[in-house]
């Protein structure tokens, strides 16, 4: 190509976001996940370089659909303190029907509402096991979280997890204080 690419924007910061988890974050991945990781990365590499060249239409239906995926989870990590982030607003930010993304997550096993719903629960549940957050009131880290209202937010996190956030982040607290003695 004899072009620089940027890691800053678009597909290059996609990716590089995507190998710096990878990294930090290599207990979480099994053995089986090692050729579905192989093939988002390849696909993603394919838009990198489909993006540099300005021909993102040469990659096939298939490239530009397992591209679009990982950059709309990469959308929703991004915004996921915005309460107003629903099926409809992450289908206008990538410029594709509501239909449409929903038959993309479809595929993937899961629904665009269950994947925000989730990713808000888990960062909630890490934001309340910090000790350097207890003093943080349980309402304002939901709201950080995109809970639009703290009852709602109590009740997903006690279907979730089977304990109030309250009980949850005190039996945390608890085995915190109790690893460190």
């Amino acid at each position: 190509m004899g072009r620089r690419l940027s890691g800053r924007h678009g597909f290059g910061a996609l990716i590089s976001q995507m190998l710096l988890h990878l990294v930090d974050q290599t207990e979480v991945y099994g053995p089986a996940d090692g050729p579905r990781l192989h093939r988002v990365l390849l696909d993603l590499m394919a838009g990198v370089l489909a993006d540099g060249l300005d021909q993102e239409s040469a990659l096939s239906p298939e490239a530009r659909s397992h591209n679009l995926v990982p950059a709309i989870r990469s959308f929703i990590g991004g915004n996921l303190h915005d309460p107003r982030l629903t099926p409809a607003a992450v289908a206008a930010a990538h410029h594709i029907s509501t239909r449409h993304l929903h038959r993309l997550f479809q595929q993937e096993g899961t629904t665009v509402a269950a994947l925000i719903r989730n990713r808000r629960l888990e960062r909630a549940r890490r934001d309340l096991a910090e000790p350097g957050l207890a003093g943080t009131p349980v309402h304002v880290i939901a709201a950080r979280c995109g809970f639009g209202s703290p009852a709602h937010f109590s009740r997903v996190f006690r279907a979730a997890h089977g304990m109030s956030p309250v009980d949850y982040r005190y039996a945390k607290l608890r085995e915190s204080d109790e690893s460190a003695n």
